[in-house]
């Protein structure tokens, strides 16, 4: 299931970054792109309302996508095995003590054979 909504964010994604790459920054957005053509098909002010229009909505889809795909994770996070040896490990486990490493300052000396 998270396939699918990883799928469905990254195509509207795509999609909403293509919509904010076709608006120009100082309003014109795609009818300037066209000159006189955008002004008898579609309207100046029509072309800006669809563009901002199909943005927020990308935008949302994006956003609802995101927050529903976290239902969909599972609780236990797919560390079943892992929690199974962590709970089966005896108690009284634990890593071995480091060594020291200084020299004791008098080693002990070793004795001579008694007679």
């Amino acid at each position: 299931m998270l396939i699918i909504f990883g799928t469905l964010v990254l195509l509207a994604s795509i999609i909403l970054g293509l919509i904010i790459l076709i608006q120009n920054p100082k309003g014109g957005g795609l009818s300037a792109s066209f000159g006189g053509i955008g002004n008898q098909l579609m309207g100046v002010k029509r072309t800006t309302d669809v563009l901002e229009k199909g943005t927020w909505l990308f935008a949302s889809i994006v956003a609802i996508l995101c927050l529903t795909s976290a239902l969909f994770i599972s609780k236990s996070g797919g560390n079943n095995e892992r929690d199974q040896l962590l709970n089966n490990a005896p108690a009284g486990t634990s890593a071995p003590a480091k060594q020291n490493s200084v020299p004791l300052s008098n080693p002990p000396q070793a004795q001579p054979p008694s007679k």
